[in-house]
């Protein structure tokens, strides 16, 4: 005997679009400055890539902090927002 029978339709793209979201909005609760390493992962392109067409630009530049011979960082929000600005100029 069948009582009930459920159906659930559900958009997999709205629910993509708001775990990125929210995973977006812890990531700028924690990370402070993020590495090449960490660029590439989070935004799913290559270190060469974002060399070529990010790291190379003044305002990038700009946010860069290493010492000498040392590591490179970026303050993370910052550098998000100007990747944005380049990359709406594409």
């Amino acid at each position: 005997m069948n009582i009930a029978e459920i159906k659930v339709n559900v958009n997999q793209s709205e629910i993509l679009s708001y775990i990125n979201q929210k995973l977006e909005e812890q990531l700028k609760e924690v990370l402070f400055t993020w590495d090449l390493d960490q660029m590439s992962k989070r935004t799913c392109m290559s270190k060469s890539f974002l060399e070529n067409e990010f790291l190379q630009d003044p305002r990038m530049r700009l946010l860069e902090r290493r010492k000498e011979k040392g590591k490179r960082f970026w303050f993370y929000e910052q550098s998000l927002n100007v990747m944005k600005e380049i990359m709406d100029e594409w």
